[in-house]
């Protein structure tokens, strides 16, 4: 699949899509309903790979459209494998219980260098001054520049639980954890939080199977469902479940518990 050149009715759009996790037919479904034109600009926050049968085309697919984006802890994990002189027995077996095995198998066990410095350089967060787009989410308690993969592509629980917007000017949007997983949130729902959208619908994961795109400028969703190959398109505030964030146990409170 290509982009298509823009037409005189286009306008610019911000088209944030979140985890892919190796379906790449559903990731060209989800852009076919999308349309985007090459003046749109498209964000990916992380987790091409993993899981899925096809993460080798989804990165080839990102990479040579020069889209943008992010590292996620799926990325983090095959870098830590496959990106040092070394390889640890021990976190080879981690990111294949993890779903490495799909990926390594859609690479027929030779992933490019090209792939890998690729990754390498993949940035951690994306600051589009309304929107602060980032993989995981952010440490409540830690300055943002005291922060680095180990919050950004990681955290889950402490971000989620906090009761106060991390910025006061812009929204945070993130993948990684799925959306059900959060309290009163249904599949295929986007989660809403203290100054924080989560749209990770789970497009692997056999109680959703949602891949996720949201239009920024257009305060617009559109999805596509691996399973089923559904299409649907609905404005963010009919997609959108809140989530009480004294709902969410942190992890700082399950220590002092």
């Amino acid at each position: 699949m290509h982009i298509v050149k823009p037409s005189n009715m286009s306008h610019n759009r911000r088209i944030v899509i979140g985890d892919v996790h190796g379906h790449y037919d559903t990731l060209v479904a989800l852009l076919n309903s999308i349309s985007p034109n090459s003046n749109d600009e498209i964000y990916f926050l992380g987790d091409l790979i993993d899981r899925g049968p096809k993460s080798a085309q989804v990165v080839d697919f990102v990479m040579r459209n020069q889209f943008k984006c992010l590292r996620g802890n799926h990325e983090e994990m095959m870098l830590d494998v496959v990106g040092g002189p070394e390889v640890s027995i021990e976190l080879y077996q981690g990111w294949l219980y993890s779903g490495g095995h799909a990926t390594v198998a859609s690479y027929d066990s030779k992933i490019p260098q090209e792939h890998i410095d690729w990754m390498k350089n993949l940035p951690l967060y994306y600051d589009l001054g309304d929107y602060w787009l980032v993989h995981a989410g952010v440490n409540p308690d830690v300055p943002l520049q005291q922060q680095g993969a180990e919050q950004f592509c990681w955290i889950r629980e402490d971000f989620h639980s906090s009761n106060k917007a991390f910025f006061k000017d812009k929204l945070i949007v993130t993948g990684h954890t799925i959306t059900f997983t959060l309290p009163g949130v249904q599949p295929g729902q986007i989660a809403a939080g203290k100054g924080w959208l989560d749209i990770e619908t789970g497009a692997y994961h056999h109680n959703s199977g949602w891949m996720t795109a949201l239009d920024l400028n257009r305060q617009k969703v559109y999805q596509a469902n691996t399973f089923d190959g559904r299409i649907r398109i609905l404005p963010l505030r009919k997609a959108i479940a809140k989530v009480d964030s004294s709902r969410v146990i942190s992890r700082r409170m399950r220590k002092r518990a």
